[in-house]
């Protein structure tokens, strides 16, 4: 399928709502950190996603992760 739209693509949109429903299995994959939040933006050109987590000493951190499709090369 040829992507027709990159701001943002219905692709970069699915992963970044994917990322946002498996986040209790992530944390499952993160040593000794807990999910506390997860916000979305999935209007942006790069949709974002953005955890924030505890460690196991209680301090907050965050991990953002922007998501860009590149486009297709036909």
């Amino acid at each position: 399928m040829k992507t027709s739209s990159y701001n943002p693509s219905p692709l970069e949109v699915d992963f970044a709502n994917a990322l946002y429903i498996l986040q209790k299995e992530i944390e499952k994959h993160l040593q000794d950190n807990q999910v506390i939040h997860v916000e979305t933006n999935t209007r942006k050109d790069n949709p974002m996603v953005r955890f924030s987590l505890l460690d196991k000493d209680g301090d907050p951190h965050e991990i953002v992760v922007r998501i860009v499709q590149v486009p297709d090369k036909f």
